[in-house]
């Protein structure tokens, strides 16, 4: 029998058959072939739907919303409200939504695409870098590609180290904490565990404030006029998670100061709003459908909006702010509404993600 503590591999204790793949030196004839060992990294977003349709928005808002960490209240009174009425309408007024940004080319959700675009880059910048020793893959907490399916597919290409990176800026509960979970109940079921770091909060990393501050800047250039005002919309969380610990609201407010540091504005360029409100429940306020008609009416009738939460557009940005929250500035007379793109795959988030990863990948290349 092998001895366990062997199957470790590198170039000079292994045999190689393929590029990638070798059989211990030590080994019987028979041993099974295994991958040279690396570092994977796993960039984790929210979640898309697999389709528009009726059926896929059920299995999507289902996951979503069954999830302890967005919805804390007790099973026994959440699930039946949430199976037999939100769940037979909430899939028809999300899947319009959805059909109004939908990536037809690719029948795909714009997340999908992007966060697929974000991946390809990060790996480009690591291959250079770091030749075939680090590998890249991308998965969702809530659809496809699971978590699961991710982290076991890189472990069999030889991840036996991952550095697992949820795409949100600012940590809380429903969003940072519910990927980890994900990727930790990942492991649970597997017998040979790759050694895993989570990737902390970023939202005061000065290449993440450089990012959203060259997006407002190169706006901002092409404008005849400046806005009156600028906006810094982040998904919102109920109120009571704040009292509780969670360190979301704070951290956002934080993201706009700094950011408005590095623009060198004073605090009557720049406000921090909350959208998406869910439920009955006080939100972190203040709301930005509310805020903006006030805007409106108070005279700023020019405003910039930017959601610094979101690593991509995804719903929330493509149809949330530039529809629903645009309506509400309009009808309280506002005139000039300029939403700037979530980074994306920037150069400069690129640049910032690298950065970050090659922090915490500190020791493992």
């Amino acid at each position: 029998m092998t001895d366990m503590r062997d199957m470790t591999m590198t170039d000079s204790d292994t045999k190689h058959d393929a590029p990638g793949e070798g059989r211990l030196a030590h080994a019987q004839p028979d041993h099974p072939k295994i991958p040279r060992a690396k570092v994977g990294i796993v960039l984790s977003n929210l979640g898309t739907p697999d389709a528009t349709d009726y059926w896929s928005m059920r299995r999507y808002l289902n996951e979503f919303l069954s999830d302890r960490r967005v919805i804390d209240y007790s099973p026994w009174l959440w699930q039946p409200l949430l199976q037999l009425i939100i769940l037979t309408k909430r899939p028809f007024s999300s899947g319009e939504a959805y059909r109004g940004i939908w990536n037809n080319e690719l029948n795909e959700s714009p997340l999908l695409t992007t966060t697929r675009a974000q991946a390809e880059k990060v790996a480009a910048a690591m291959e250079a870098t770091y030749g075939d020793k680090v590998i890249v893959d991308f998965a969702m907490r809530y659809g496809n590609p699971s978590t699961e399916s991710v982290i076991r597919r890189l472990k069999e290409q030889g991840a036996e180290k991952i550095v697992f990176f949820p795409l949100y800026p600012q940590y809380s509960a429903p969003t940072t904490a519910t990927a980890n979970d994900q990727a930790f109940r990942a492991l649970m079921k597997m017998n040979w565990q790759p050694s895993i770091r989570t990737v902390p909060a970023y939202y005061d990393d000065p290449l993440y404030i450089d990012a959203l501050a060259l997006s407002v800047e190169e706006t901002y250039a092409k404008m005849e006029t400046p806005p009156d005002i600028l906006v810094c919309s982040y998904h919102g969380v109920p109120e009571r998670y704040l009292k509780e610990g969670d360190p979301y609201h704070c951290q956002c407010v934080k993201t706009t100061r700094l950011l408005k540091e590095r623009l060198g504005w004073d605090d009557s360029q720049i406000i921090t709003t909350f959208q998406s409100k869910f439920g009955p429940e006080e939100w972190l306020k203040p709301y930005t459908v509310e805020h903006v008609a006030k805007l409106a009416e108070d005279g700023k009738k020019r405003i910039a909006i930017m959601a610094p939460a979101f690593s991509s557009d995804c719903v929330e940005t493509l149809e949330e702010i530039n529809e629903e929250i645009f309506e509400s500035f309009e009808h309280a007379g506002g005139e000039e509404f300029t939403y700037i793109d979530c980074l994306n795959d920037s150069d400069a988030h690129i640049k910032m993600m690298v950065s970050v990863l090659e922090r915490e990948m500190a020791g493992w290349v």
